[in-house]
């Protein structure tokens, strides 16, 4: 994707930055390895055989090995039955390598995501989805954070001076994404909206936002005039295309073309929030591990 000098200055470059945090991470690896004589791992599970999430597992587990990191890949039949994806939780608790532990979602329909993602211990929930750690960003309380939101967060942060009195409107009202978000976004000062299937004219309500997420898992849903004049938009939606002749291409939940000339700021797709949300697992990973090899530090 191509743009002339005066947009390209719009884009929020997602590839840019992740790669920053993945360097510091890696540095960091290396200098807790230093006093420890230990090195963070993290189990990645993945049940079933959906060709997107073995490559985006994959991925993770590339950049995990890039950052100086353990990583213990687990590749589960689809047909796994819940009672044995949860003792294999159990022993990745108990197991000392391990520092963070990841479970792919979406899981086949038999496996309850809330059952599993709650017997993953909090200490190692570095993907930030257990009641504990949302309760803990709930109250204001340090925990792991979501990874897609914690990214968005930081990706906003490079590109605004000062979040505090903006309004932030949240498209979308996700456990993995929506809510979280909008937490972080309070933390951080802003007056925040949440826009969800049910609200009554969204686009008068992503009109009023200074900043916009938009997380609804509706390709092209946002369109030029949703968007205020001005405002920094962070598209975290994400759907393959077919184009014909066997081409595909990644959209977001932004009708990108439309929304450039409107926006100060936004983030393409791809290269902007998908590359954030693995270096913020490769950050909580580091952060479980550093609590765990030195508590009280």
């Amino acid at each position: 994707m191509t743009h002339d000098p005066d947009t390209t200055g719009k884009l929020i470059d997602g590839k840019g930055i992740a790669h920053r945090l993945t360097d510091r991470v890696k540095t960091e690896v290396e200098a807790l390895r230093e006093r420890t004589q230990r090195l963070p791992g993290l189990a990645v599970v993945l049940v079933g055989n959906d060709p997107a999430s073995e490559v985006y597992v994959k991925n993770k587990a590339i950049q995990t090995h890039r950052a100086g990191m353990r990583s213990f890949m687990h590749m589960l039949p689809e047909s796994t039955p819940q009672e044995e994806l949860l003792d294999l939780i159990a022993r990745l608790n108990e197991d000392a390598q391990i520092h963070g532990i990841l479970v792919q979602l979406p899981l086949p329909r038999h496996l309850d995501p809330i059952l599993v993602t709650n017997a993953i211990a909090p200490h190692k929930d570095v993907d930030g989805l257990g009641e504990v750690n949302a309760g803990r960003l709930s109250l204001g309380i340090p925990g792991l954070v979501p990874c897609t939101p914690l990214g968005c967060k930081m990706l906003l942060k490079e590109t605004l001076p000062n979040l505090r009195g903006l309004h932030a409107v949240v498209m979308g009202a996700s456990n993995l994404v929506g809510k979280p978000m909008a937490q972080l976004l309070l933390s951080e000062g802003c007056t925040v909206s949440v826009g969800h299937i049910d609200t009554r004219n969204p686009k008068d309500l992503a009109r009023d936002g200074d900043i916009l997420v938009v997380a609804t898992g509706k390709r092209g849903l946002v369109r030029g005039d949703w968007i205020k004049p001005g405002a920094t938009v962070i598209d975290v939606g994400i759907t393959r295309v077919a184009l014909g002749d066997g081409k595909t291409k990644l959209v977001g939940d932004v009708a990108f073309e439309e929304a450039l000339p409107m926006a100060a700021h936004i983030t393409p797709v791809p290269g902007g929030v998908g590359p954030m949300t693995i270096a913020c697992l490769l950050h909580n990973t580091l952060q479980a591990a550093k609590l765990a090899l030195e508590p009280g530090s």
